[in-house]
């Protein structure tokens, strides 16, 4: 019974791996539907995103599930509230990368981006995608040394949001309130991205040590 009763804490963070996956495979297809216009790859991020849905589901019903028949208490309660959390912070990773992408195809043909700033939301894009790897790989190895590093990690992308409203705000902008609209929203999309995956990396360390990330020393 017991050992059944692991396969599903473990199956958990399987689960929890596989959204990360997902949402990072999502934040890449929309920078690039965005960038180019791209409307298939768009409407392919908007009607994946069901899928991240339905396994954020079945993470939540096996929590309810396991917390009413195995009552779990230490490491097994920290795991529960952690997947639930980490879940949660997964499924709205998603979600985002679903409003960048919806801004792509309402866009099209056009792209929503103008060149000055192509730059710069190629390059939040991809550290978007190294935060939600290196988060993958902390909820698998639970690694506290890699869970902490995202904070720092974060801070490029909040610079790159930074970046951003310095063009919108600079006398010389050319293109309108529109677009300055869809800038702003993809800016601020691509900055809660990251703000997620360094929660779901606070949470692995929370499920390793008990503590919140201010709490703990690192060697």
């Amino acid at each position: 019974m017991r050992d059944a009763y692991h396969d599903e804490l473990d199956a958990l963070t399987e689960q929890l791996v596989e959204m990360t996956r997902l949402v990072r495979s999502a934040i890449s297809r929309a920078t690039t539907a965005l960038l180019d216009a791209d409307l298939h790859l768009a409407e392919s991020v908007i009607s994946q995103d069901e899928e991240v849905n339905r396994i954020f589901a079945e993470i939540e019903t096996s929590i309810f599930e396991l917390m009413a028949r195995q009552q779990p208490v230490a490491v097994d309660l920290r795991m529960v509230i952690a997947a639930l959390r980490m879940g949660t912070d997964l499924e709205r990773m998603g979600d985002l990368a679903e409003h960048v992408a919806k801004v792509a195809r309402l866009r099209h043909p056009e792209s929503a981006i103008p060149p000055e700033i192509r730059d710069t939301i190629l390059e939040m894009g991809q550290i978007a995608e190294r935060l939600i790897t290196k988060t993958g790989s902390c909820i698998a190895s639970r690694d506290v040394d890699t869970a902490m590093e995202l904070e720092a990690d974060d801070d490029a992308m909040d610079k790159l949001h930074r970046r951003l409203f310095k063009v919108l705000m600079a006398k010389d902008w050319k293109y309108g309130v529109e677009p300055a609209i869809d800038v702003t929203l993809i800016g601020r999309y691509y900055e809660r991205y990251a703000d997620h995956a360094v929660r779901v990396a606070h949470d692995v360390v929370y499920l390793v040590t008990g503590s919140r990330p201010q709490d703990v020393t690192t060697v």
